[in-house]
């Protein structure tokens, strides 16, 4: 009996040898505590692109890292896309039951979206909310078309915006901030918006804390998760493209002390959070408690007080704030003094209103003038354009012939030039020819 368990263990010698030298060959593949430790103890601001800390009540710049380059800033955009809205609003041009109506255009924009379908309307809150929360590309073209006629002219309206506020290194493209490489901004024009954002729209601003935003049957959550689980967050606005990274702005008041933060180009989306919490933890022990000091004293901000922008004629649907940039101009006339005395027609925004380029549209049903008039400069040539000033000269000159809304236009393109036909070529050179 002692002899076969010999035996046994002699054959099983080597499966015993193969199991230890599994074993020494786990050990040495696992790493030890300490350097699964060591990445963990790294500063949290290197694996970021740009970020600043501003004390709200103080002006003061508590941290700042590479807080000037440019970059992109991906839906952080949405904030001046909201900032320009809330001007509308204040001036009573907008409100938030007004129905905000849906291009194709604004219906194909790339996610993340609400699904808006071409001729829908939203009302003007849930566009907020939906900018807000879901970050919806559909729902910030819409209100850019619906405020400035095209998304471009809207955009213009934002960088003038942008350079009233003291965001000289940001340049807008777009209103939701999907990709354009002309589009950027730097970490400390954020901060400056975002303290535009709290002191200019105090009734609005209370948006930026909304959680979760219900449209048509379906719940979002807000991207920001600083307001489910940061002591004291109250907004703003979080952003991400790939060229961009994981960009953040956050507002946290603790007592009585207010911290404005941006954080531009994070790897991931937990790891631009856990930045952010990392730089606030840091900065609100140099934070100063108390009331904001006034506007003129702090660095960053270069004035609360900004015109509002130029309220739109007032329409049921805000969509027609757009067509009143191509309203037909009162009726032309020889008398210089009347045509001193005309009032314009108002435009929805400067922006559309001066736009030399865009020609009155035909009309029709609009009597035409007598024939006559006096001798003018040459005949135009055939492909010069509506748009330019030796026709609008012309036009003026011969404004008891004809007038420009009758002439019969071939198209008009998108930048609002329009290509004249050869029969108002045909029109004004018979208007043109000497008694």
């Amino acid at each position: 009996m002692e002899f076969r368990q010999r035996n046994v263990w002699v054959k099983q010698r080597p499966r015993a040898f193969r199991s230890v030298a599994l074993m020494l060959a786990l050990v040495m593949a696992v790493p030890s505590a300490g350097a699964l430790a060591r990445p963990k103890s790294r500063s949290s601001g290197g694996a970021i692109a740009a970020a600043i800390v501003v004390d709200m009540n103080s002006g003061r710049i508590l941290h700042e890292q590479a807080s000037t380059s440019p970059r992109a800033p991906a839906s952080l955009t949405k904030m001046m896309t909201l900032y320009v809205l809330f001007s509308y609003m204040r001036a009573g041009a907008v409100s938030p039951d007004s129905e905000l109506v849906v291009t194709p255009y604004a219906a194909s924009q790339a996610p993340t979206k609400l699904n808006l379908k071409p001729d829908a309307t939203i009302r003007a809150a849930d566009a907020v909310n939906a900018l807000v929360t879901l970050s919806a590309n559909d729902a910030a073209v819409t209100i850019a078309e619906n405020l400035a006629g095209t998304e471009a002219n809207f955009a213009r309206v934002m960088t003038r915006k942008a350079q009233e506020l003291g965001m000289m290194s940001t340049l807008f493209r777009n209103a939701s901030g999907l990709p354009n490489d002309e589009q950027v901004t730097t970490a400390r024009d954020m901060a400056v918006l975002a303290q535009h954002l709290i002191r200019d729209f105090p009734e609005y601003y209370g948006c930026f804390q909304t959680k979760y935003f219900a449209y048509h049957g379906r719940r979002y959550r807000n991207h920001n998760r600083l307001l489910f689980g940061y002591k004291g967050t109250d907004g703003i606005k979080t952003g991400y493209t790939r060229e961009a990274g994981f960009n953040l702005t956050a507002s946290v008041r603790r007592d009585d002390k207010h911290l404005v933060a941006v954080v531009l180009g994070g790897r991931t989306g937990a790891q631009r959070d856990a930045a952010m919490r990392v730089l606030l933890d840091q900065s609100f022990p140099k934070a100063v408690a108390g009331k904001p000091k006034p506007v003129e004293t702090a660095p960053l901000v270069a004035s609360l007080e900004t015109p509002a922008p130029t309220p739109p004629v007032a329409k049921k649907r805000v969509f027609a704030l757009a067509s009143a940039a191509f309203a037909e101009p009162a009726g032309f006339t020889n008398d210089s003094a009347a045509q001193a005395s005309a009032k314009p027609a108002a435009a929805p925004t400067a922006e559309v209103a001066a736009d030399p380029r865009r020609p009155d549209p035909p009309n029709p049903t609009r009597p035409r003038a007598p024939t006559t008039c006096r001798s003018g400069p040459s005949p135009l040539r055939p492909r010069q354009r509506a748009g330019s000033a030796r026709f609008r000269a012309v036009r003026t000159r011969c404004s008891t012939a004809t007038s420009h809304s009758q002439l019969p236009f071939k198209r008009t393109t998108r930048s609002g030039i329009a290509r004249a036909s050869p029969a108002s070529h045909r029109i004004v050179r018979k208007a043109l020819a000497p008694n």
